[in-house]
């Protein structure tokens, strides 16, 4: 059986999301991304584990599932959803021990074996939505 480069490209990301995002181990960016990462979302590399660092203070029990992920030659996007409990600070919102069930998506890019370029997307107005507990007025949900 031969295993395709979007195989190989899936196992990679899989990988990735498991080890940065639900083990929250922070290093593991030094495996899986290449020195010439490109970061869209959070400016850099640092900005990305910056940022995973503020998720993880907010959200200690998150765990991250792909339900969706798809890759065509270098590129893989995914489908996933965060949840978790709001039990620290949250961009300035104090903790209100509510639950989050929020869907995101990422795009990467992997060049021989190694995450070249990231960009991704987030529900944000349903996390604050969750996180505060209420409904905006107006919002389309």
């Amino acid at each position: 059986m031969v295993i395709t480069i979007e195989q190989k490209n899936i196992e990679t990301i899989t990988a990735f999301i498991e080890a940065f995002w639900n083990q929250s181990d922070m290093e593991s960016t030094e495996r899986f991304l290449s020195t010439d990462y490109q970061e869209h979302s959070y400016q850099s590399k640092e900005g990305l584990k910056q940022f995973a660092g503020k998720i993880l203070e907010a959200f200690p029990d998150k765990q991250y599932t792909v339900e969706e992920i798809v890759a065509q030659g270098e590129k893989v996007i995914v489908r996933m959803v965060v949840k978790g409990t709001h039990k620290g600070v949250f961009f300035g919102t104090s903790p209100t021990g509510n639950s989050i069930d929020v869907t995101l998506y990422r795009q990467y890019r992997v060049v021989d074996g190694k995450i070249a370029e990231h960009r991704g997307w987030i529900d944000m107005m349903t996390m604050w939505r969750q996180i505060q507990g209420k409904t905006f007025p107006n919002a389309v949900t």
